[in-house]
């Protein structure tokens, strides 16, 4: 279904987790539920992945997360501080100690001067703190875009278990 690489970095993020006997949890938007599901096609996935949040809607964000309304109004949900709110609030409503979040602009519209189509912000919670990144793909179209996007957060999984 997915890459070797991001099979093989999924696998990763199952045995770190397994091996530290943490629990993950995803907050995703652009990119649906892709990083859940590189995580769920790798058997004994169910012993680490307690849920995963997509939240493509600031509604859902909000409700779902916690996100601030005043947040998503000051800063738009691409944004470091929603990425953030995003990341903390899957820890604060699941089992998990760890997790990422994922919000951008995968295009092909939508895009703006200030956030052209490919900018993408993650977070990822862990016991080291929380920690943001800003990724500017370019536009590489909607699927790239989404597939980047996931072996960025695949791999903030991996630095916040301590892989």
């Amino acid at each position: 279904m997915f890459a070797d690489d991001i099979q093989n970095l999924a696998a990763r993020v199952v045995a770190a987790a397994a091996a530290r006997g943490v629990l993950v949890a995803t907050a995703e938007s652009c990119t649906g539920g892709l990083v859940s599901a590189a995580l769920t096609a790798v058997p004994g996935s169910s012993a680490v992945l307690d849920r995963g949040f997509v939240t493509y809607s600031n509604a859902a964000k909000i409700d779902l997360l916690g996100v601030p309304a005043e947040t998503l109004e000051a800063r738009g949900a691409v944004s470091e501080p929603v990425a953030r709110a995003m990341a903390e609030g899957a820890t604060a409503r699941s089992g998990a100690s760890v997790s990422v979040a994922v919000t951008g602009v995968a295009g092909p519209g939508g895009g703006t001067d200030d956030k052209p189509v490919g900018l993408v912000h993650f977070a990822a919670v862990g016991p080291a703190g929380t920690i943001h990144v800003e990724h500017r793909f370019g536009d590489l179209g909607r699927d790239r875009v989404r597939l980047e996007s996931t072996r960025v957060a695949l791999d903030l999984l991996l630095d916040r278990i301590g892989a």
